[in-house]
């Protein structure tokens, strides 16, 4: 088991900054690829950006490359996105994810997660 507790949401003006933090604790933090997802109201969960388990490969949704950034720090068990140009339509619930597996295709989907944060909320205000 595997528990991950996100924070670094908040209120943030569209153009400003934020960084996300993921925290994680239980079975071995490295043995996991890292992902980050959203859900704006009435929308689904969509993929933002993840991480391979030693960090060697990344991947991003085409709506935040050049602006997001995934990256972890295995020593401190955690996983962070930062978030640089922010939009109003940046604006849902952002989740972190771990999943056992190193597939691209995998980690672009909720399927291919297997341990699940209980989200934060960011809102960019226009």
């Amino acid at each position: 088991q595997v528990q991950l507790v996100e924070s670094g949401g908040g209120l943030v003006q569209a153009g400003g900054s934020l960084r996300l933090s993921c925290a994680a604790s239980g079975r071995t933090f490295s043995n996991y690829a890292m992902g980050w997802f959203r859900q704006a109201p009435g929308k689904g969960r969509e993929f933002v950006a993840a991480i391979s388990w030693s960090a060697s490969s990344t991947y991003y949704a085409d709506s935040g490359k050049g602006r997001f950034t995934i990256s972890r720090d295995n020593a401190k068990n955690t996983v962070y996105l930062q978030m640089n140009s922010l939009k109003p339509e940046d604006t849902a619930i952002y989740y972190c994810a771990a999943s056992k597996y190193e597939s691209r295709w995998l980690l672009g989907r909720p399927a291919g997660y297997d341990y699940w944060g209980q989200g934060t909320q960011v809102t960019v205000s226009s």
